[in-house]
């Protein structure tokens, strides 16, 4: 339940009215505020700045912890003391970014995991973004966030408004772990939408880095066949399997099936999946087109371009104009027609690229400031459309990985691929910046290919399995490559996360370690709401000679309880293991993993 507040202010002197929007989820900590502007003069307005939020604090030694990171290094935690002046994170390309998330923290100087004052502030937003924060000569704090102002100028008539984006603002006085069950619950239960909100999520087999552009019907088949014998319950064909497309510079965009390719039909393929037991997804980027492809010949103006300049390519292509209207129809008439015509479960859609060229043929030269937010308002429309249309699809959020994780996307698809480097090492870092700001059930993670394809590292399958299942779990990789033991290896944790699914999509989630920091190992919890169980997860990423105990407290527990290890078989009160404390038994080779499973006596 929520409170909703509408203050109104007219400015006497330009004839502009002024709405904030705030929204009060007490039960959740959290305050929701949007901003909307009419011009109700008698001429047009331009606006220069979309701000959504200004917050004003005026006492307190605050320090910033952000997000910022690279392809396949996304959401790398920092923190750093404010300086005197104005800082500025932000995105000017055309999506929230690899490089940089919508989301802020301020803490005290004394706040950790557990205790002190932080406050968040997240944009619901998939766009170009900015988050300035002013220390001021008084040593207050002010903290804006909103559309990144040096790409947008809206021109506003007469009569018309502008709502500017939604932001999440959440307080902590329990620290940051406080913050962050705040905001996990806050968009499991008020972000996401539709059946996947609740349902649980099939564990699927993406065949790209078993085939990538080179497979075939029988190939997908034979993958099939021994995913189900596994558990796994889909499988997601990725990027390859429409139009003239066998690499990346041709045929993105024409969205027909390749029947070529496939031998025979997608429904004949599907049917043959589906009797395995198995549900199937499909790979789509509908945002970007290829200057090779049908699509981009019959309509080369739909793409983003300068007039009478080269384009700037990214992946071998261009961005599609989202923000016309016919761009958007032909799309929803292609996945219309493929998931209509297909028993289709799932959707991946993927965006590759960065914007450039932001320049729309249908907009007037003085509007040209308006091509990029009118771009993700497309984006949003078009998945509106076919999530309504498609009750039953799940659709996964991609962009190049983790580029475009935040709460707009979430919206629409529940999970995210949180990065397209699969290295479980690497992963650690990645899962524990995103998990200040956003709930595992968003983070979309797998057990890999070894040595990986992204690092070259070879870790330990039970390791990817761990780190993979603080996400929505899934593979990505070539069975037929993996020996009897890893195999059943992969279905014995395919059972292990069966069974710890509520506990990980809907419990409380701790950071016990530093990734970022802590060189010796990471360690991270999950306990139930009521206490009644935890799962300890841990990973050795710099095994050492002659090491430190491993000595972790967990949390979230019932003091007074009883809790019966399962793997050990021993008892431990509830109060030793938060306060006292669990030792792991010593962890030799490379990158070891270890999980342990705490339930509460009477809770079986």
């Amino acid at each position: 339940m929520a409170l909703s507040l509408v203050i109104q202010m007219r400015d006497p002197v330009t004839g502009l009215t002024l709405r904030l929007y705030y929204g009060v989820f007490e039960k959740e900590d959290v305050i929701t505020r949007s901003a909307e502007i009419l011009n109700e003069t008698a001429g047009t307005v331009q606006l220069h700045k979309a701000l959504s939020a200004c917050l004003d604090i005026p006492f307190g030694d605050w320090e910033l912890i952000h997000f910022p990171g690279r392809h396949c290094m996304e959401r790398q935690a920092e923190r750093r003391k404010l300086m005197d002046g104005i800082q500025k994170i932000s995105s000017r390309r055309g999506s929230s970014s690899h490089q940089h998330n919508p989301f802020a923290i301020l803490a005290l100087p004394e706040t950790s995991e557990d205790y002190g004052e932080c406050l968040g502030a997240m944009l619901v937003y998939s766009g170009s973004f900015q988050i300035e924060i002013e220390k001021t000569q008084m040593r207050a704090v002010r903290m804006v966030l909103g559309i990144q102002e040096e790409q947008f100028l809206w021109k506003l008539e007469r009569g018309e408004s502008f709502v500017m984006p939604e932001v999440l603002l959440s307080y902590s006085g329990r620290g940051l772990t406080g913050l962050s069950h705040n905001y996990a619950d806050f968009i499991r239960e008020h972000i996401c939408r539709g059946k996947y909100k609740k349902a649980r999520r099939p564990i699927l087999i993406n065949n790209w880095e078993a085939t990538y552009f080179d497979f075939t019907a029988e190939k997908l088949l034979d993958i099939a066949e021994k995913a189900g014998e596994l558990g796994i319950e889909m499988l997601v064909l990725d990027d390859g399997w429409f139009g003239r497309r066998d690499c990346e510079t041709d045929g993105l965009g024409d969205w027909y099936v390749n029947e070529e390719k496939l031998g025979g039909n997608l429904n004949s393929l599907i049917e043959k999946i589906n009797k395995m037991g198995m549900k199937f997804g499909i790979w789509v980027e509908p945002e970007m087109v290829n200057e090779d492809s049908d699509l981009y010949k019959a309509h080369p103006d739909w793409a983003l371009s300068v007039p009478g300049r080269e384009p700037v390519m990214g992946r071998c292509q261009l961005a599609l104009d989202m923000g016309r209207q016919e761009v958007q129809d032909y799309l929803y008439e292609a996945l219309r027609t493929l998931l209509s015509e297909h028993p289709i479960d799932y959707i991946k859609w993927d965006m590759n690229r960065n914007l450039s060229d932001i320049y729309s043929r249908v907009l007037a030269p003085e509007r040209q400031g308006e091509a990029g937010h009118r771009y993700i308002l497309g984006v949003y429309a078009l998945l509106e459309r076919l999530t309504e249309a498609f009750p039953d699809v799940l659709f996964e959020g991609c962009s190049g990985g983790g580029g475009r994780f935040d709460c707009g996307m979430l919206c629409y698809s529940p999970q995210i691929w949180c990065s397209d480097d699969t290295d479980a090492i690497a992963r650690l870092k990645i899962q524990y910046g995103t998990s200040f700001g956003y709930p595992v059930s968003a983070m979309g993670a797998h057990v890999s290919a070894c040595p990986n394809h992204q690092t070259g590292r070879s870790t330990p399958l039970r390791t990817r399995g761990v780190v993979a299942m603080s996400g929505t779990f899934g593979c990505e990789l070539d069975l037929a490559l993996l020996d009897e033991a890893e195999r059943q290896e992969i279905a014995e944790q395919i059972d292990q996360f069966k069974a710890y699914y509520p506990l990980i999509q809907w419990g409380d989630y701790y950071r016990l370690t530093d990734a970022i920091a802590d060189t010796y190992f990471t360690a991270w919890q999950f306990a139930s709401k009521d206490g009644a169980e935890a799962l300890l997860n841990v990973v050795v990423v710099s095994p050492q000679a002659n090491p430190t105990p491993i000595h972790v407290r967990l949390k979230g527990l019932r003091e007074e309880a009883v809790y019966l290890e399962k793997t050990e078989g021993k008892y431990y009160s509830g109060a030793a293991l938060m306060y006292g404390g669990f030792t792991l038994p010593i962890l030799k080779g490379d990158y070891p993993a270890v999980q342990y499973y705490f339930v509460k006596e009477g809770s079986e």
